[in-house]
């Protein structure tokens, strides 16, 4: 049956078809096996719906709804800003700008191909026109945005606690240490190569600048506070967090900085639903699949014939790692993580491996994935934003890459990189 459903996916994806029919396809192959015929597929139905049925998920929709109402208003601008005056004029400044940008982004919208967007727009030609090559500005966003899905709110450890049953919350704060190791290494790099390339620094900003950047910039500075505050103070679930931003974003765009009308909102409003609409159905048909895979036992099969079962810890999680890194780089995230987390969630248990520990590891590998080659989904958002070609925007990412998979090892040998703020926030 496994040859069937697996073989299905691969001729389906190969003609082209999106991701939601390969998913619904294996899922009902398995359904008319299990059950017989197709009189029975009420349960895949009930499977389904149930899998959009966590209230977790609301969450989903609210992150991508408050960063839409953001980049069509003031917030990501100030915020981009912010940073530029007060790091802009050192050596690599703008770069670190750029990277420091996705991160604060990232502290909203959750999504990396929403910072591609929204940071790579203004900053790309900033750093053109102050000498920086193309190939490493289109890199370094490309990569820089894969900070948004470990700074909380991230829609990808959303969907990982969904599916393994681990709390959001918890991921939410363990994915900050990590984010700003990357920020750190990134920034680095981004010194050394402006050292190298003599790249001309920005006029420093004056302290009234700064100041006066930092005023405008305070109002959107509450989304990080009510997002990690909210749930570090135990004020806020993360589905009432993300709700709060929702809120948050139209008092300030709507009544503060008058950026937004009400024409505006409705349209913003229908993308976020057209948006939703193809993660929910991602999550739904998931959800049929993993019952499919965990019914027939694929799980058992194939982990036992990499012999999975005679890895110790750093086994499983390296390959763990290898697995969702290599599947991002063909597949959108979100469906490598309904696919392969219930394979590997067996495993994981009775290794006795901290399921936030290995979310983060997860988090982080679908990141990398998503923006590496061949097929990595952040590269395809660069192209069709920027209108450059496919061999230009990957030029550029070894350097970050490698810098990303060190992180990666980091974090399999130094859980506490992840867990430190995570038993902080959470000690009891």
């Amino acid at each position: 049956m496994s040859t069937r459903i697996f073989g299905t996916m691969i001729v389906l994806l190969l003609l082209g078809f999106p991701m939601m029919i390969p998913l619904l396809a294996g899922s009902l192959i398995g359904f008319v096996a299990i059950f017989g015929g197709i009189d029975q597929l009420d349960t895949m139905v009930q499977q389904i719906l149930g899998g959009i049925r966590p209230a977790s998920l609301i969450a989903v929709p609210m992150f991508i709804f408050a960063a839409d109402i953001m980049t069509r208003g003031q917030s990501a601008n100030r915020l981009i800003d912010l940073v530029m005056v007060f790091v802009g004029h050192l050596k690599g400044g703008l770069a670190v700008s750029t990277a420091t940008a996705c991160t604060l982004f990232g502290a909203v919208s959750g999504s990396t191909q929403a910072t591609v967007v929204a940071v790579g727009g203004p900053l790309r030609p900033r750093m053109l026109n102050a000498g920086y090559k193309d190939n490493f500005v289109l890199a370094l966003i490309v990569n820089a945005s894969d900070i948004a899905f470990l700074i909380p709110p991230s829609i990808g450890m959303i969907i990982y606690g969904v599916v393994s049953g681990t709390s959001i919350s918890e991921l939410f704060i363990a994915g900050i240490g990590p984010g700003l190791l990357i920020l750190v290494l990134f920034s680095i790099y981004s010194y050394i190569y402006a050292v190298r390339n003599d790249v001309p620094t920005e006029p420093k900003s004056s302290w009234s600048e700064r100041g006066t950047a930092l005023r405008r910039a305070l109002w959107p500075l509450g989304f990080p506070v009510i997002i990690v505050g909210g749930i570090y103070g135990g004020i806020f679930s993360p589905t009432e967090a993300a709700a709060a931003c929702v809120l948050y974003a139209l008092i300030l765009e709507m009544v503060v900085y008058r950026e937004m009308s009400v024409k505006e909102l409705y349209a913003t409003a229908k993308s976020t639903g057209l948006i939703t609409a193809v993660v929910f159905i991602l999550v739904g048909a998931g959800a049929a699949f993993s019952y499919v895979i965990s019914f027939a036992q694929i799980p058992q099969e194939v982990l036992g014939a990499i012999g999975i079962d005679d890895m110790g810890r750093y086994g499983v999680l390296i390959t763990i790692s290898i697995a969702f890194f290599i599947g991002c780089m063909f597949v959108d995230p979100i469906v490598v993580i309904l696919i392969f987390v219930p394979i590997f969630a067996p495993v994981v248990d009775a290794v006795g491996l901290d399921p936030v520990h290995v979310g983060i590891i997860i988090t982080l590998q679908v990141a990398i994935g998503s923006a590496t080659p061949p097929f990595g989904c952040d590269i395809f958002t660069a192209i069709a934003v920027f209108k450059r070609p496919y061999w230009e925007v990957i030029k550029g990412t070894p350097p970050f890459i490698l810098i990303l998979l060190c992180v990666s090892a980091a974090l399999i040998v130094f859980p506490q990189i992840a867990l430190f703020l995570r038993d902080l926030a959470f000690a009891e």
